[in-house]
């Protein structure tokens, strides 16, 4: 069994074959164990959003929140696989220092074999920069950490624990400081499908989308200018259906 376990986590293989995490202190794992955590964090979030956006010369990223550090390390391996030249700015909050130093012992995936320095890196200093990636960890509240940003991010990778495990991270008022925190052409992920978060979203001004590929479950993509390549939610029609339904709030 990996070293990784503790106290507060517990390494837990998911259906892909892959490792994921359970927290004790939120009750909840850090991906499905049903999707696999490899696959949730690339079908869920890097594919859709690099669909959008992966002809940027530039592209910055906001990871809520780095936990394992599945979609930064995704995207990076992503971003090699397919000889991208983009520069890649990956700016990721955390609260939980202990959780990042002790990293270093959890089982990645094989294919994230020739991530090992930069995993390492951010274990370490919370920071790693070469010639295509910058990454950058705050340890700290993540709500703190997206205030200081204005037409910043081209992705954001909504990936807090639930709504019922972690609230604050899914308020109406926390997807007003999300949007603030994006250029007009950026695209928001989440695994997330429930009529409440995508009711904050909408309510913000987003345009709410289904995202679906196969062998996994659908989840969700919100951007402020339209789409193409996804199929909308027709939000309207939601809400005339579940009246009584609201988003969460601060």
């Amino acid at each position: 069994m990996p070293s990784f376990n503790n106290e507060l986590h517990a390494i837990t293989l998911s259906k892909d074959g892959t490792y994921t995490a359970y927290s004790k202190e939120y009750d909840e794992h850090y991906h499905s164990t049903e999707d696999g955590a490899l696959n949730e964090s690339l079908l869920k979030h890097v594919l859709p959003a690099f669909s959008e956006v992966k002809d940027k010369d530039e592209i910055n990223i906001l990871d809520i929140c780095y936990g394992l550090g599945f979609n930064t390390l995704a995207t990076l391996y992503y971003h090699k696989k397919n000889s991208l030249t983009s520069k890649l700015n990956i700016y990721s909050p955390e609260l939980d220092a202990m959780l990042l130093s002790s990293l270093k012992n959890f089982t990645y995936p094989k294919e994230f074999e020739d991530l090992k320095e930069i995993i390492y890196k951010l274990c370490e200093d919370g920071v790693y920069e070469d010639e295509f990636f910058y990454i950058e960890i705050f340890v700290g509240d993540a709500r703190e950490y997206v205030r200081k940003f204005t037409n910043k991010f081209d992705i954001v990778y909504q990936d807090a624990f639930s709504p019922s495990a972690n609230p604050t991270l899914w308020t109406l008022e926390y997807f007003a400081d999300i949007k603030k925190a994006m250029k007009e052409d950026g695209v928001l992920t989440t695994y997330s499908i429930a009529l409440a978060i995508r009711l904050a979203l909408w309510q913000n001004g987003f345009n709410v989308y289904t995202n679906s590929s196969e062998n996994i479950r659908v989840s969700t993509l919100a951007s402020i200018q339209k789409l193409q390549n996804f199929k909308e939610v027709d939000m309207p029609h939601k809400i005339s259906c579940n009246p009584d339904a609201k988003p969460l709030r601060d």
